[in-house]
């Protein structure tokens, strides 16, 4: 406890966020992960692990990440959690807990040296040449992951796709010497592949960060403040919110003149139009009539203005905040909203950060892991109404597995 309750006081959740496994094309949290932060030795069982998790994908709106104490298989039991997750142990591929200078504080100028170097290439791999594998540091990172398993040399994988996996050993002449890497001889049979252990993808993978800086694609003012100085060396440009200036009024042609919509008192106005025409005007469009330039243009930004994207691009990272904030800049904090594009896509935010709830509260019917029943409560009771029966997972014993079996079920139904 004391362990733990020090690795939180270390945790920076804004640099863990950064560091996080993402997805294409919008680059949102990789969803349906349990990584493990730190990982606590014990005599006898499998050690505790700090993990963050993320929801699963009918869940993610919000884009919000959750901490938790994993305890082994035992705790991944429904009834002894809040909310079933789809894939509550450690993943081997994703993990944080030789990493620590991707989410502590403490740790982070560490950043600048644990980074990736893709200078060196092994031999018989000309297809990692310029390319954003950190194979100038595999060796050192396997040696720290083999010595979390427990051992000091032998085989490792790396994930280099979704069907290619490269296979190599940690060899070293002497322990006075540093390590090196080589690809086996001798291809092992996919079961022994599958065991083996996995390259972290923060180990296997240059830094995002140092990729965009080499390319002078970003500048060292827009990484995030404890990683700018690990990697930058100057003090970087402070890009703190800048207060955005007051916009020039929106100018429409309308009726052979140029007129002016822009915000009065809370909400979008056509400014050269006097109150009582343009209540004349919303009574006649009300009765089926043509409606001013001037009013078609408000309805427009009203249902889909040009800054939707943006809105929608805030909506799906989870800043609500900043995406009511574009609204209110274009529409005006008293404006009602309309019929719309803008409206459904605000509406259907709210509607997934409710599914979020659900999905924490353990009300959510999402997809279970392996050996666990489906849907989101935690007794498994919505699955058994109704006459359906839980699969049998993996603890499931040899008696009842066979008890299962010789029931007599018939293969026809009378009506």
């Amino acid at each position: 406890a004391t362990r733990i309750r020090a690795d939180l006081r270390g945790l920076a959740p804004d640099l863990l966020r950064w560091h996080m496994p993402r997805i294409a094309p919008d680059g949102r949290l990789r969803p349906g992960l349990t990584i493990s932060l730190a990982r606590y030795g014990r005599c006898g069982g499998a050690p505790p692990h700090l993990v963050v998790r993320t929801p699963p994908a009918l869940a993610d709106a919000g884009q919000r990440m959750s901490l938790d104490v994993w305890e082994g298989s035992a705790n991944d039991r429904p009834a002894n959690r809040p909310y079933l997750h789809p894939h509550p142990q450690p993943d081997r591929r994703f993990r944080l807990d030789l990493h620590r200078h991707l989410w502590d504080a403490g740790r982070s100028a560490e950043l600048a040296q644990r980074g990736g170097a893709p200078s060196v290439v092994p031999a018989g791999r000309p297809d990692l040449h310029d390319s954003p594998w950190a194979v100038g540091s595999w060796a050192t990172e396997a040696e720290l992951l083999l010595r979390a398993e427990g051992r000091s040399r032998g085989a490792f994988t790396v994930r280099l796709g979704a069907r290619s996996r490269a296979v190599l050993e940690l060899v070293a002449p002497d322990d006075s010497h540093a390590p090196t890497f080589r690809p086996l001889r001798e291809a092992p049979p996919p079961q022994d592949v599958a065991v083996l252990p996995v390259l972290p993808e923060a180990a296997a993978r240059v830094l995002p960060d140092l990729e965009l800086l080499r390319a002078g694609l970003i500048a060292v003012g827009r990484l995030h403040p404890l990683v700018a100085p690990a990697v930058g060396g100057d003090s970087p440009e402070s890009v703190a919110g800048r207060v955005p200036e007051p916009s020039d009024p929106h100018r429409v042609e309308c009726r052979g003149e140029i007129h002016r919509i822009a915000l009065r008192d809370g909400v979008l106005s056509a400014v050269d139009h006097e109150p009582d025409q343009l209540r004349r005007e919303d009574l006649l469009v009300a009765l089926g009539g043509p409606a001013l330039p001037c009013l078609r243009a408000i309805d427009a930004v009203h249902r889909n203005p040009e800054a939707l994207p943006a809105v929608r691009e805030r909506l799906r990272h989870g800043d609500v905040t900043g995406a009511l904030a574009v609204v209110e800049g274009l529409l005006g904090p008293a404006a009602l909203l309309r019929d719309g594009p803008l409206r459904e896509a605000l509406e259907s935010a709210a509607v997934r950060r409710i599914d979020h709830g659900l999905f924490r509260a353990g009300l959510a019917d999402v997809p279970a892991g392996p050996g666990e029943p489906r849907g989101g409560h935690a007794s498994g009771a919505r699955n058994t109404e109704g006459g359906h029966r839980p699969r049998p997972g993996r603890d499931t014993s040899l008696v009842a597995r066979r008890e299962r079996g010789s029931r007599g079920r018939p293969r026809t139904g009378q009506i």
